[in-house]
C-alpha cells in the first residue's frame, strides 16, 4: 500500500480537530435560507468579495463597491475577477491536467502585468518544476486527506515557490479554491475563504511565511491559518446571505 505523504499533516497537533470544526462551520453556513431562492445571487456576490480580498492580499487594495461600479480598472484587481470568474469552468480540468489549469490562472491573473511570453509559463527552474509536478500528482488522486487540508497545501506550496511572474499570490489562492470545487467540498463557489485571508493577513503572511520553512511546526502554523481562514469565509458567507434576504 502506498503511503499518503499528507497523512502525516493530520498528525501535527490540532490539525485535524481544526480542519473537522472548519467543515463544520462551513455546512452550518450553507444551511442559509438564502441559498434556496438566491443562490446564484450569493455566489456572484461571494466571487466579487473574494477577489476583491485576492487583490488586496497582493497589494492592490480597493473599496469593493468601486469594484462592484467598475470603476477600478488596476490590472490586478481585473486579473482577480477574471480569476474568481473562470473557477467553475475549470473543475474538469483540474484533476486531470493541474498544470495546464494552473497555467490558465496565470494567464488571467497576470494579462495586462507581465509580458504576454511569460503568460501561463512557469519559472524555468528545475526546483520549482519538480515541485510542481509532485504537487500536481497530489491534485490527482494522490492523497485521500480532507479537501481543506489539500487547499491549504496547494495554496502554501504555491505562495513558497511562486512560479509564476507578476501576481502568483492570485494564482495560488484561484487554486486553493479550485481545489474546493472540484472535490465537491464547495461545488458552487460559495466559501469566500479570501476573505478570511485578507481579514487575518498578519497570520496569513507569517503561516505563509512559516510553511515555507517546511518544518513540522511551520506547516502546523499554516493548516491552523488555513482553518481559522475557512470559519471566517463561512462566517461571511452567513453575512452575505442575511444581506441578500433583507434586500430581497
Amino acid at each position: 500500500m502506498t503511503t499518503d505523504p499528507l497523512a502525516p499533516l493530520l498528525e501535527l497537533a490540532d490539525v485535524a480537530p481544526a480542519a473537522q470544526q472548519a467543515r463544520e462551520r462551513f455546512d452550518e453556513a450553507l444551511g442559509h435560507r438564502a441559498l434556496r431562492r438566491h443562490g446564484g445571487q450569493v455566489a456572484a456576490e461571494v466571487s466579487l468579495r473574494s477577489a476583491v480580498a485576492s487583490a488586496a492580499l497582493e497589494g492592490y487594495a480597493y473599496d469593493r463597491e468601486a469594484v462592484r461600479a467598475g470603476t477600478v480598472t488596476d490590472p490586478v484587481l481585473q486579473g482577480a475577477l477574471r480569476v474568481a470568474g473562470a473557477l467553475p469552468g475549470l473543475i474538469e480540468l483540474w484533476p486531470k491536467a493541474p498544470r495546464q489549469a494552473l497555467a490558465r490562472l496565470h494567464v488571467l491573473a497576470a494579462r495586462d502585468v507581465v509580458p504576454e511570453p511569460e503568460l501561463g509559463r512557469p519559472l524555468a527552474d528545475p526546483v520549482v518544476g519538480a515541485r510542481l509536478d509532485n504537487l500536481a500528482a497530489l491534485v490527482a488522486g494522490g492523497t485521500r486527506v480532507s479537501p481543506l487540508v489539500l487547499a491549504a497545501v496547494v495554496h502554501g506550496e504555491l505562495l513558497a515557490l511562486r512560479p509564476f511572474a507578476g501576481p502568483s499570490g492570485v494564482v495560488a489562492r484561484g487554486a486553493a479554491r479550485l481545489v474546493l470545487l472540484a472535490s465537491g467540498t464547495d461545488p458552487r463557489g460559495l466559501l469566500p475563504v479570501d476573505v478570511g485571508h485578507h481579514e487575518r493577513e498578519p497570520e496569513y503572511v507569517g503561516s505563509a511565511g512559516a510553511f515555507a520553512t517546511g518544518t513540522p511546526d511551520g506547516l502546523r502554523s499554516w493548516l491552523r491559518h488555513y482553518m481559522n481562514a475557512v470559519e471566517v469565509g463561512a462566517a461571511e458567507l452567513t453575512r452575505i446571505g442575511d444581506e441578500v434576504l433583507a434586500a430581497s
